[in-house]
């Protein structure tokens, strides 16, 4: 384990790449660790007054496309007095090596050791990821527990969507910010700036509570946490007078002054996803109970037709990317998706670039935007979500979605060229039974006798993807109750059965699951508390690594963790996660403000148990969620009526220089 430094920060880093590279032949992929990569930045530190140490608590592969750090890697670098670089978790092997021959957690870009950097910040869309930071803050030398850092030593500050409950990592992280970073780095920055301006006035604890001030950055040592004696939280209180009983999540609005990333990271190495993603909204009014993404980034703010053709032309003139993928939680969303796809499709006709959807809800899919997605030939994977095999299930979860629009938008697929689709769902949601995920085989069945109608070919497939429920914090879902992993393989194995029950269409349908052992531990992680925190250090000192991947996962570790740590504090495995609570308890997260109404989402969770469905807010009158009046922000949407035109060649492709009226 680290031992504690008062070592000050180096006037100027040294670079860990002589004593790196000689170990690098000895470990698997070892170009992810090289850095260069085209998009990539690396400034003069000493030149530098603000210096950003950016990380995805994953490997190479799935870190590096990550959108919110190449966003706030290419913001921070914008300004001339700040640098950020960035780091992944590193390998099983390598780490080991590195431990062997006293080579610190490094970033990529100039390989820097992590701790010489002000700001170490990690952005978490899994909770699953926490033993990885372990992994990091140890490799770099940095002290386990906050409580144990010095001056010399970085602020550990958290973000992503599971930022949004930090009190499972409260004692390894500092600060913890909610919603959107853009804003809220050049904010930590100008504190960071200032606070170094003036001589370090007060240390760390100074710069912390400058930070706490806010009421946007989240600093665990500032609050209490007290207990009643069955368990559940008494309340959660700032144990100083001067920072705030409730932190506020940051809500960037007017996205087309942040046309953010302009130049893409382009990997060296094979990553999950090689492609140029336009975020084209953000937020989303659905109202999905179980979706944790849709309720904490409201509301929903589109981004116009024109920045995105602009964003589009240039990122792909600096990449090379062949591929532009148009995200959201719900891209069909947004109010100019029709003259947006058109536009682009009409615009790279005839290239080798194609668009899409990746996120596609079952009833915004129609037969205008399989044409303009097809266009030149390319034919990328559609993925539809139904989410719940049953009408009834769907009602439960707000998945306003019928067998019949499932039907006709893949029938849709088909006839358009696509030969397989995919369908996601999940398992283990509130109030399911079995004949509810049975239904999923029946649906897979209808879909392919459809398609085969409809084009007269039997060369036709769809994928069920089945995954487990996890309640998550800021949901109507947060009380719900978990479904036991030996439940939901039950289930899932029945499913199986029910798909292959038919030889003639079970073959055409492939099958993937995740059991539900992986599900219960991330829903600990997801709604636990302070005392999580013992676990996951015993699961990483037992060895936890990687616990997102499969073949890294250790169901068994995480339970005896929890079974050797929990104990002490009165609680167990079960009490985190099969347990329902009641509407008065005092939830982790309460003291961190979504914006949500806790009342609203209470009866929403009310309404689900009596399968009552709510409507789509961006078109029918507001229900009262909290978020528009509390965050003073409102619904931004188009549409704006422009077009993307006109055309000129660029390097032999059709590409727009800018949209105009």
């Amino acid at each position: 384990m680290s031992a504690p430094s008062t070592t000050p920060r180096p006037a100027a880093a040294n670079s860990v790449w002589p004593q790196l590279e000689p170990l690098l032949p000895q470990v698997t992929k070892p170009i992810q660790y090289v850095g260069g990569e085209l998009g990539a930045v690396v400034k003069d530190w000493d030149a530098a007054t603000v210096r950003w140490a950016l990380m995805y608590p994953d490997a190479y592969e799935v870190g590096l496309p990550n959108q919110g750090v190449q966003i706030l890697y290419e913001v921070l670098n914008e300004l001339p007095d700040v640098l950020a670089e960035r780091t992944y978790a590193v390998w099983p092997d390598l780490e080991k090596l590195m431990r062997a021959h006293g080579v610190p957690q490094f970033t990529v870009d100039a390989h820097r050791s992590v701790r010489d950097f002000d700001v170490f910040g990690v952005s978490f869309s899994t909770e699953l990821g926490y033993t990885n930071l372990l992994t990091a803050i140890d490799l770099a030398g940095i002290p386990l527990l906050a409580a144990d850092r010095t001056d010399a030593d970085p602020v550990i500050l958290a973000g992503g969507h599971a930022a949004f409950n930090p009190e499972p990592i409260a004692d390894f992280v500092d600060a913890a910010v909610l919603g959107d970073g853009e804003e809220a780095v050049l904010e930590i920055t100008t504190i960071v700036r200032q606070w170094k301006a003036e001589g370090s006035p007060g240390g760390r604890d100074e710069l912390l509570l400058r930070l706490a001030r806010t009421e946007s950055v989240y600093v665990p040592r500032f609050y209490d946490v007290d207990y009643l004696p069955d368990g559940r939280i008494q309340r959660v209180v700032p144990n100083r007078a001067d920072v705030p009983f409730r932190v506020h999540k940051r809500t960037t609005m007017d996205l087309d002054a942040w046309p953010y990333p302009k130049k893409p990271l382009v990997p060296l190495a094979e990553t999950v996803h090689e492609r140029y993603a336009v975020e084209i909204f953000r937020g989303c009014t659905r109202g999905c109970r179980f979706c944790q993404a849709g309720m904490i980034t409201r509301p929903v703010r589109e981004r116009s037709i024109t920045t995105v053709g602009q964003m589009v032309r240039d990122g792909l003139e600096f990449s090379g990317f062949h591929e532009v993928g148009l995200l959201s939680l719900s891209s069909a969303d947004h109010s100019e998706i029709g003259d947006m796809c058109s536009g682009l499709a009409q615009q790279y006709e005839g290239t080798n670039v194609s668009l899409s959807l990746p996120s596609t809800r079952v009833d915004a899919f129609n037969i205008d935007l399989a044409q303009e997605l097809s266009r030149n030939g390319r034919r990328t994977g559609l993925t539809f979500a139904p989410e719940g095999g049953s009408e009834r299930i769907r009602k439960v979860i707000n998945k306003m979605v019928s067998k019949e629009d499932l039907i006709r938008t893949v029938v849709t697929a088909y006839t358009n060229g696509w030969r397989q689709v995919k369908l996601y769902f999940m398992c283990g949601l509130p109030t399911e039974t079995d004949e509810d995920v049975l239904e999923i085989a029946d649906m897979a069945h209808e879909v392919i006798k459809a398609g085969r109608a409809a084009t007269g070919s039997k060369d036709i497939r769809c994928t069920v993807s089945i995954g487990g429920f996890v309640p998550k914090p800021h949901t109507p879902f947060q009380w719900a109750p978990m479904e036991r992993p030996e439940v939901i393989d039950h289930r899932l194995k029945l499913l199986k059965q029910a798909i292959n029950s038919d030889r003639s269409l079970g073959r055409a349908i492939g099958y993937r699951y995740h059991d539900g052992e992986p599900s219960l531990i991330e829903g600990l992680l997801s709604r636990g508390d302070r005392r999580v925190g013992a676990v996951i250090r015993k699961v990483w000192e037992n060895g936890g690594r990687f616990d997102g991947w499969s073949e890294h996962f250790s169901y068994q570790r995480w339970v005896d963790a929890a079974a050797e740590a929990l104990p002490t504090f009165g609680v167990d495995l079960d009490w985190y996660t099969t347990r329902e609570r009641d509407e008065l308890e005092v939830l982790p997260w309460d003291h961190l403000d979504s914006g949500l109404d806790k009342d609203w989402l209470w009866q929403d969770w009310q309404d689900s148990l009596s399968e009552y469905e709510q409507d789509d807010c961006r078109w029918t009158p507001c229900f009262d969620c909290g978020v528009c009046p509390s965050m003073d922000t409102e619904i931004q949407i188009g549409p704006t009526g422009r077009k993307l035109l006109p055309l000129t060649p660029v390097n032999g492709l059709k590409i727009p220089t800018g949209a105009q009226q």
